[in-house]
Parts: C-alpha cells; sequence; structure tokens
C-alpha cells in the first residue's frame, strides 16, 4: 500500500495543485474551519470570554429562538420568497438559454447572451441602489410615468405588499444571464443529428424543443433543481437586508435578516448561531429528499 502511494505521488502533477491550492485553502479557511463555531449555539456565548467563560445552555437557544415572536414570519417570508424564487428564476435561464440557441442570426443571439450576462457583474448593493433609485417617490422612473399618465406616486419600498414582486424581478434580471450559461452549454452537447432527424419527420420548431431539446438538458435541470430547492431556505440576505426596513418586515424579514438582527445588531451569538443551524440543516433535509425524489421518479440525481 505504501509502494502504491508512492508510486501515485510520483505521477501526480504538482504544477495544476499548485493552482489548485488557493482554491483549496480558501475553502478550508472560510467553509470548514467556521464549523467550528457551531458549537456557539448550545452556549450562552460571551465573545470576550469564550467557550471557557461562557454558560452551556443546551437547546435553550433553540427553544428562546423558535418562542420568539419574529421567528414564525421570519419561517413563512423564507419559505414564500424561496418559492417565488423556484417558481419563477429557475425556469426563466432554462427558457432564456433555449431562445439564445434557437436565433439563427448569431451575431444576436451572442448579443443577447452578452446583455443578459452582464447584470450578473453588477455588485450587489449597486443593484440595490439602482432600484431605490427607479422605485423613487419623486425621481423614480417608475413613478415619473405614472405621474406622466396621471396616476399618484407610489413609494414601493415602503409598502410591504411590493416587496417580494421587487426582489424576484431583480434576481430574475440580475442573475438569469449568469444561469443560463450552464443550460446553454449543455445545449451545446446536444447531437445535432438528433434535430435533423426530427426535422425529416416532420416536427416543427416547437416539438423539436419538447422532444429533443428539453430531454437533453434534463439530467443538467435535474442537477440545478436540487441545488436550488437546498436554497429555498437560504434567501440571499444581502439583497433583502440593503431594501427592506421596519415597515416592510411583515413580508421581506427571513430567517437570514432574522440571524443577522439576532446576532450583530443584539449581540445574541448563541440564539444567531442556533438560527443558522436550523437554516442549514432544513436546507441539507430539502436537498436529500429532493436528490431521493428525482432518482426514485427521473433516475437522475446529483449521488
Amino acid at each position: 500500500m505504501l509502494l502504491s502511494l508512492k508510486k501515485r505521488l510520483k505521477k501526480t502533477d504538482w504544477l495544476l495543485l499548485l493552482l489548485l491550492a488557493p482554491g483549496i485553502i480558501w475553502l478550508v479557511m472560510f467553509a470548514y474551519v467556521p464549523i467550528a463555531g457551531i458549537r456557539m449555539a448550545f452556549y450562552n456565548y460571551n465573545v470576550f470570554k469564550g467557550f471557557t467563560g461562557s454558560t452551556f445552555v443546551g437547546l435553550q437557544n433553540f427553544k428562546t429562538l423558535f418562542q420568539g415572536a419574529d421567528f414564525p414570519r421570519a419561517l413563512r417570508n423564507t419559505l414564500i420568497i424561496g418559492g417565488l424564487q423556484l417558481l419563477f428564476c429557475f425556469p426563466f435561464p432554462i427558457f432564456l438559454a433555449i431562445v439564445i440557441n434557437q436565433v439563427r442570426i448569431k451575431f444576436l443571439g451572442k448579443l443577447t447572451q452578452t446583455l443578459t450576462f452582464i447584470p450578473y457583474f453588477i455588485s450587489t448593493v449597486v443593484a440595490c441602489g439602482m432600484v431605490v433609485s427607479f422605485c423613487s417617490p419623486s425621481t423614480g422612473i417608475i413613478n415619473l410615468i405614472r405621474n406622466f399618465f396621471g396616476l399618484d406616486s407610489i413609494y414601493f419600498l415602503v409598502q410591504a405588499k411590493y416587496f417580494r414582486a421587487i426582489y424576484i424581478i431583480l434576481n430574475l434580471w440580475k442573475n438569469s444571464g449568469y444561469n443560463a450559461v450552464v443550460y446553454i452549454a449543455a445545449l451545446a452537447g446536444i447531437d445535432e443529428g438528433l434535430y435533423e432527424a426530427a426535422s425529416l419527420d416532420g416536427a416543427s420548431r416547437l416539438k423539436q424543443i419538447w422532444y429533443v431539446t428539453l430531454p437533453g438538458l434534463m439530467n443538467t435541470i435535474v442537477v440545478m433543481l436540487i441545488l436550488n430547492v437546498g436554497g429555498i431556505i437560504k434567501v440571499g440576505y444581502e439583497t433583502i437586508i440593503l431594501l427592506y426596513q421596519p415597515s416592510t418586515y411583515e413580508t421581506a424579514d427571513v430567517i437570514s435578516t432574522l440571524t443577522y438582527r439576532l446576532g450583530i445588531v443584539q449581540n445574541n451569538f448563541g440564539i444567531s448561531t442556533a438560527a443558522g443551524l436550523f437554516e442549514s440543516l432544513v436546507a441539507l433535509v430539502l436537498v436529500l429528499l429532493t436528490n431521493y425524489a428525482s432518482k426514485k421518479f427521473t433516475e437522475s440525481s446529483m449521488f
């Protein structure tokens, strides 16, 4: 066994490992080392005294979290916003990729892909600043158009009923082009002969998409669906924190923002860690259940 290990080490391409090293170091430092901090969920943690000077409270932090007045609202909003993301933001990149793939004028297809891909590189802070500007009741373009037609201005970001729609539209605009790249790459692997055979059989463009394109994308769609289902509970809190305010907590406050307020604002590190651990465990269960269902009904899965 030792000899076999020496042979493998001799055959190893050390330059490739050297290129991989920064990514591995980053992953270990920011994904695995912080796992040790999960212990805070079971302590009345004092940041100045550390674990040795903090009191072990067992599951009391989870009990306090679940009995808190804000938790039911945060859980409900998390599931609703996550469900809306899955409903609208998951299928749209598939549709976008198919549309780009079906464009016969190559320049137009590349232009469309570029224009939809660019918003991904706009920082979340800038994107949210654009939303605030567009939705301004006095100078925002949306309200200026409303005023032109004789309608009153609306301060969209202050009224809770508009928040979810604004969040979903922003995510569609910002991430759809980037997510579509995965499906465009998968489309490139579909045999052109299948389209030719379908065309010879008299299949229209729509039928070719239904019977050739979608089946060819199915494995990729399943993998992305599993990942997206796991993300239902882990809604992107950066955008929400930048856009929400107390008047919109009713529809905007999610578990991630509740965790932020408990830990950073209120210094309740134990309860905040308990909220984060609960969120991660639910995400893991959702991924496992989706993977199991996919393996059972479609014979495609991640593991």
